[in-house]
């Protein structure tokens, strides 16, 4: 019992987990809320491409990185120095020459590196000493490099990434431009002077034209205060925080070289040195030692390692302290971390929620460029309507008149056999007997009288229609020959309503088949979905009324093809059975009248007789209600033409239309999406 307890369990944990939707929970904050924004914008309804997938995945890393703070200036204001100083570390080129002529991503990594970036897209890696050859701007072959990312195991970075960019009065306009980007997009900035260059025309002009529109997030820094009395810093701070307040939040003094000296003798900069000298050093022995099979040959070193480590830990750092207050560095710090660090990540939130709704955007545009092919096509079969309508009744109008022609000319037919029978009736003696009384004496006896009565001359009758003169074989061929003219441009008519309309509806394809989608991030499916539709629309679309006419026209041809045979049954038969018809009528007349001469006439046809009777024997009430009736076959057939078309039509419309709900539905569900954000 207990073993299929167990079977039931595992049945049921298996259903659950393929069956049992699993309720995700995110992480509060900014990247949470972008996870949750990104699976529902990746669920398998928006078929999401790959590109989408991969700039929502760049929401969630600008979303993790650290801030970002640009140092600028102009050059020779000390970027590199004071950025040595903030990092507490010499890692970046400085010199009096102007040397930094790309833009240097500084961030955290496991260990000090640079990756350089060329325009071309490639990337290779080098040691972070190799820095100088990769930002003189004085190398021509600098001008392949886009920026270069400097990569140091600093627990500073792992909270602030710092951009140092090649300065405002740049020779390169590509490098200006690139700077002006950075400050764009950056959480922060520190504009960089010397005190005594402060407030200069030449700086005027650049905080002018590149600095205005960034003072909420922009600290002025004036370096190299070391080399100035107090009263010279006051004073150059005063005159620069009230001039160019609108360019800056705050101004302070500093002096990064006051700075660096610090930092490079703190006790936990200069353990971290000795570690890594340390750590080198292992490297190099161990490779020279792999065979010897312990550490003996690295003992006096570490021993070494170890005295030195003491000797910091217990050092005198006041006047190091002292040197760092001094310089006013930690005021940077301040800044950074009280006034840039807040409205960075408000800002960043901000950016990456504007981004998200403009994904949103980017995708309902999409869409709406979808939905627009549908209801083009909708228009096109809308518009097309009216006119396809009156196609079908001019067919009515245009064949209707042939066909009455046609009716026309049998008749004239009939009445020519007619008369030409009626002419032919002629009279002719006959003799009947009957008895008379003879009186009383002489008794009764049979009398012999002359009457007159009817014949019809066949033979000649069929001479004259039909031996010595083709005119009535001619009238009947001619007849055949317009009711094949008219089912063959009825025919041709009936085709060419759908061709119409399926001319419209190929105008309509031609863009669409070659459709794309105008947004890297759209859906690659949804558009070729949508071009599949536009190829294949004789099948979804055109098919319906192409199948409808051409059965149309078939039922058509069968009426037609039934009184082609009517008509081409022979006439001289159809006569003949008239004129026995009348000959008989004549006989079984003159039988009766000779026995009851006084009740009975000898019938004489009128020539409306024959007429009626050779269009009996001729089926012509058929051939009369097919050419000439008001609701002629041709009428029921147009009419049948019509009421389908619409039927179709509307059936069409829906179709199309139920494509087009699908995609406002996934609208809808994008604008919801975009609210919640």
């Amino acid at each position: 019992m207990s073993a299929n307890l167990k079977i039931l369990d595992s049945f049921i944990n298996e259903y659950k987990q393929t069956y049992v939707k699993q309720e995700i929970t995110y992480d509060e904050g900014l990247v949470g809320d972008i996870k949750r924004v990104k699976d529902k914008l990746l669920d398998e309804k928006f078929l999401p491409s790959r590109q989408l997938e991969r700039i929502l995945d760049k929401q969630i890393r600008k979303a993790r990185y650290p801030m970002e703070v640009a140092i600028t200036g102009q050059f020779s204001a000390g970027k590199s120095t004071f950025l040595n100083a903030l990092l507490s570390k010499n890692i970046l080129p400085t010199g009096i020459t102007p040397v930094t002529s790309k833009v240097n991503f500084i961030n955290y990594g496991e260990e000090y590196k640079l990756k350089i970036t060329y325009y071309s897209g490639a990337q290779e890696y080098a040691p972070i000493e190799t820095i100088a050859e990769f930002t003189d701007q004085r190398k021509d072959e600098m001008n392949d490099i886009k920026y270069l990312t400097l990569y140091a195991p600093m627990d500073i970075l792992k909270e602030i990434s710092f951009v140092d960019t090649p300065g405002l009065n740049s020779q390169s306009q590509s490098d200006t431009d690139t700077t002006r980007r950075v400050l764009r997009d950056v959480g922060g900035i520190i504009w960089l002077t010397l005190i005594d260059n402060a407030g200069k025309q030449s700086e005027v002009k650049i905080l002018e034209e590149y600095m205005e529109h960034f003072s909420d997030k922009t600290l002025c820094v004036l370096n190299q205060k070391d080399k100035f009395t107090q009263e010279q810093i006051e004073t150059t701070t005063k005159y620069v925080s009230e001039k160019f307040s609108k360019y800056f939040s705050q101004v302070t003094p500093i002096s990064a070289k006051m700075a660096l000296d610090s930092r490079a003798h703190q006790k936990d900069v200069l353990i971290d040195n000795n570690v890594d000298a340390i750590l080198k050093d292992f490297k190099n022995d161990l490779k020279q030692n792999i065979d010897t099979g312990n550490l003996d040959f690295f003992g006096e070193k570490y021993k070494d390692f170890q005295h030195k480590i003491r000797e910091i830990k217990y050092s005198d750092i006041t006047e190091n302290l002292k040197l760092l207050n001094d310089s006013n560095i930690q005021e940077v710090l301040d800044f950074i971390d009280n006034e840039m660090r807040p409205k960075a990540a408000q800002a960043k939130e901000h950016s990456i929620k504007n981004d998200l709704k403009g994904i949103c955007d980017i995708l309902i545009k999409e869409y709406q460029t979808i939905i627009g092919v549908y209801d083009a096509l909708v228009s096109v079969l809308t518009d097309i309507e009216e006119s396809i309508l009156n196609e079908f009744e001019e067919i009515h109008k245009k064949y209707n008149k042939q066909l009455f022609t046609i009716y026309n000319s049998l008749e004239a037919i009939m009445e020519k056999i007619a008369q030409e029978t009626y002419k032919n009736i002629e009279r002719r003696k006959a003799i009947r007997f009957e008895e008379s009384k003879g009186g009383f004496l002489k008794g009764d006896k049979i009398e012999k009288v002359e009457y007159e009565t009817y014949w019809i001359n066949a033979d000649n009758i069929y001479k004259n229609l039909f031996y010595d003169d083709q005119t009535i074989d001619k009238m009947f061929k001619r007849s055949i020959k317009l009711l094949k003219n008219v089912e063959l441009e009825t025919d041709e008519a009936f085709r060419e309503v759908y061709r119409h309309l399926r001319k419209e509806v190929k105008k309509w394809q031609e863009p669409y088949e070659l459709l794309r989608k105008h947004r890297e991030i759209a859906s690659d499916l949804e558009f070729s979905n949508t071009r599949h539709f536009a190829a294949k629309v004789y099948e979804n679309v055109l098919s319906s009324y192409h199948r409808a006419i051409l059965e149309n026209i078939s039922a058509l041809r069968k009426k037609f093809a039934y009184f082609n045979g009517a008509l081409s049954y022979s006439y001289i038969q159809t006569t003949q059975a008239t004129v026995a018809h009348f000959e008989q009528q004549i006989h079984e007349s003159e039988e009766l009248y000779k026995k009851e001469p006084t009740r009975f006439s000898i019938q004489h046809p009128r020539q409306e007789d024959i007429i009626g009777k050779l269009k009996a024997n001729f089926g012509f009430e058929k051939i009369e209600d097919f050419l000439t009736s008001r609701r002629n076959y041709l009428f029921k057939i147009v009419n049948y033409s019509k009421e389908q078309f619409l039927e179709i039509n509307e059936d069409r419309i829906k179709f199309i239309k139920s494509k087009e709900a699908q995609y406002i539905e996934k609208i809808a569900d994008l604008e919801k999406i975009k609210e919640e954000i």
